[in-house]
C-alpha cells in the first residue's frame, strides 16, 4: 500500500505539474518556429509595457531594486529553461532541502510561470505570425488580449504576482529564514538548484532593502488590474 504523501511532498508534486505545463508549452513552440517567434514578440512587448508602467518605481531610490527584480525575474527576456530544468530534476529534493515557507513560494512561482506561458502561447496564436526581431504593436496586442479573453486567468496571474511579492516581504521579518537560506547554498548547489537559490536570496535581500513592500505591492496590484480592466473594456 502506498503511503499518503506528506504536505511537503504534495507541494513538490504540484510544482512538478506546473513545470510539466511549462515544458509542454515550450515543446509546442519548438515544433512551430513562427509561433516561437511570435511568443517572443509578446514577451518583449510585455517587458517594455512593464518598464513603461512602472517607470516611476524604476526611478525611485526606494523601489527601483524591487521593480527591477520583478522586471528581470518575471518579465525578463532570458530563457528560464535552465532554472526550470533544475527544478524538475530535483523536485523530490525540494521538500528535503527548503523550509516549508520557501517551498510554498516556489509553488507560487511555478504556478505563475505555467499560467503566464499558457496565456502567452494563446495570445501568440491569435496574432499574425511574426519572425525573429519583429515588434508587436499596442493595437495588435490589445486585439490578441481580447481574442484570448480569460479574465479569471488574468486575475489569477495578478494575484500570484502579488502573492509572490508578499511572501518575499514576509521573509524579511524572519531573520532565521535568511540565515537558513544562506546555509542552504551548499546543499542547493550540490542538488543543482543554484538558479533557484539565487532567485530566493536576491528576492529576500531586495525586499528587505525596501523596508516594507505594502505600498509597492499595492501599486503593482492596482496598476495591473487597471490595465486588465481597460483592455477588457475595450473588447468588442
Amino acid at each position: 500500500m502506498n503511503a499518503t504523501p506528506t504536505p511537503a511532498q504534495q507541494t513538490a508534486l504540484s510544482i512538478l505539474q506546473h513545470l510539466q505545463t511549462v515544458d509542454q508549452e515550450r515543446q509546442r513552440r519548438l515544433g512551430d518556429p513562427q509561433l516561437s517567434d511570435t511568443v517572443a514578440a509578446v514577451k518583449a512587448y510585455q517587458r517594455q509595457r512593464f518598464a513603461d508602467t512602472y517607470a516611476d518605481l524604476l526611478a525611485s531610490a526606494r523601489y527601483q531594486s524591487a521593480a527591477r527584480f520583478f522586471l528581470d525575474e518575471l518579465y525578463g527576456p532570458q530563457d528560464f529553461s535552465e532554472r526550470d530544468a533544475q527544478f524538475t530534476r530535483v523536485v523530490p529534493a525540494l521538500a528535503r532541502i527548503f523550509p516549508k515557507d520557501v517551498l510554498h513560494t516556489v509553488q507560487t512561482l511555478a504556478e505563475l510561470h505555467a499560467l503566464s506561458e499558457q496565456l502567452d502561447t494563446q495570445m501568440a496564436g491569435h496574432l499574425t505570425p511574426l519572425t525573429a526581431g519583429d515588434r508587436l504593436s499596442a493595437e495588435h496586442y490589445a486585439k490578441a488580449w481580447c481574442a484570448t479573453g480569460q479574465p479569471s486567468a488574468r486575475e489569477r496571474q495578478i494575484a500570484l504576482t502579488t502573492a509572490l511579492g508578499k511572501a518575499l516581504d514576509e521573509y524579511t521579518a524572519k531573520p532565521l529564514l535568511r540565515h537558513a537560506l544562506r546555509m542552504m547554498r551548499g546543499p542547493a548547489k550540490a542538488a543543482g538548484l543554484s538558479s533557484l537559490q539565487h532567485f530566493l536570496e536576491t528576492g529576500f535581500d531586495t525586499f528587505k532593502a525596501m523596508r516594507g513592500s505594502q505600498e509597492f505591492m499595492r501599486i503593482v496590484g492596482e496598476r495591473e488590474r487597471s490595465l486588465a480592466n481597460t483592455l477588457f473594456s475595450d473588447c468588442p
